[in-house]
């Protein structure tokens, strides 16, 4: 039992020092890689806020909006510019926010308790804010 409470502690210990750039790293890559899908045609859920934002024409907010992810998937992964990833993050919330009121009927099956894919897809970016904000909490941590 003491060996296996010694092969505990090693793991989380682990855990404890690299988990925070790891989680900052993988979102940073999930950011610049769906975030280039984008500007390059790949048709994705996120054609749904470019339809939402009806100042500009899709075919503009589109990629704006992948180069967009692009930015902050690297601010996420060069450690300097965490803090700049959660600003251009708040920035781009409201967009996704705004898309549940100008089409219910897309992001929501059954409203409001069964969202759609594309709803779905919305509820991962607002989670994933959050997961930015965490990640951000540890700029001045000496973990990392």
């Amino acid at each position: 039992m003491i060996q296996i409470d010694r092969v505990d502690k090693k793991i989380f210990s682990a855990f404890n020092r690299h988990g925070h750039k790891i989680h900052r790293l993988s979102l940073g890559i999930i950011f610049i890689w769906f975030g280039l899908l984008k500007p390059f045609g790949a048709k994705t859920t996120t054609s749904l806020l470019a339809h939402t934002i009806y100042f500009f024409p899709p075919e503009f907010v589109l990629p704006l909006l992948g180069w967009w992810e692009v930015a902050i998937g690297i601010c996420l992964v060069y450690k300097p510019l965490v803090k700049l990833s959660i600003i251009l993050q708040f920035i781009r919330i409201p967009g996704t926010v705004l898309a549940f009121f100008v089409h219910p009927e897309v992001c929501f099956v059954h409203f409001p308790y069964v969202p759609s894919p594309e709803g779905q897809y919305l509820i991962k970016d607002i989670v994933i804010l959050f997961a930015g904000i965490a990640i951000a909490g540890t700029v001045y941590s000496e973990k990392e």
